[in-house]
């Protein structure tokens, strides 16, 4: 029964991300997009935006673009761990058990959080400042 339950989460997931990945198509209407900050006609229509895919750069505005969604869509996941583990410790009723599950699952998802907010910066110290890879074309 677990299995089955892991198996329909994974299609699931699946689907909803094709969903959003897929191109948009309408009658009358253009494929490519400008995105923010990018060159014209550079990037895809799709649900979740201009996906910048047609740019000529090795894929560094493509990483940018998946990455800023990775990080946004962590934040509101620790941020709903947050809620779900303050409703726990609120409800634990006297539980000991109940409470220190709780705590554990803040102090997790504070430090999530923390990592996240983080994360760009470390990869920009330790990738471009002390390995050098600016000169690859990462960073810009």
């Amino acid at each position: 029964m677990k299995r089955k339950k892991i198996i329909s989460i994974m299609i699931g997931s699946f689907l909803l991300l094709q969903s959003l990945i897929i191109p948009r198509f309408a009658i009358a209407q253009s494929v490519t997009c400008t995105p923010i900050g990018g060159e014209k006609d550079s990037g895809v229509n799709t649900a979740i935006g201009c996906v910048p895919v047609l740019k000529n750069d090795s894929g560094t505005s493509f990483m940018a673009f998946i990455l800023r969604w990775a990080i946004g869509i962590g934040g509101g996941i620790a941020f709903l761990l947050i809620v779900y583990a303050g409703f726990m410790i609120m409800t634990a009723s006297g539980n000991p058990e109940r409470l220190k599950a709780g705590q554990e699952l803040m102090t997790s998802a504070i430090s999530g959080i923390i990592l996240l907010i983080f994360s760009v910066f470390i990869l920009k110290v330790i990738g471009i400042d002390i390995l050098g890879l600016g000169a690859f074309g990462f960073g810009q």
